[in-house]
């Protein structure tokens, strides 16, 4: 998910569509909270590793 919200970044400001810089901020976001929720033991959606 972190490297989806990087790939819509720099396609998003390369080709300035708005819409796609603002979802891969989000997906971005979302992957490095569950990758850290996900490292530090936490269970995430029943899992207890998410990478």
């Amino acid at each position: 998910m972190i490297v989806l919200g990087i790939i819509l970044l720099i396609v998003g400001f390369l080709l300035k569509i708005a819409i796609l810089w603002t979802i891969g901020i989000i997906l971005l976001v979302i992957g490095a909270i569950l990758w850290l929720l996900g490292s530090l033991g936490h269970a995430v959606f029943g899992r207890r590793h998410y990478w």
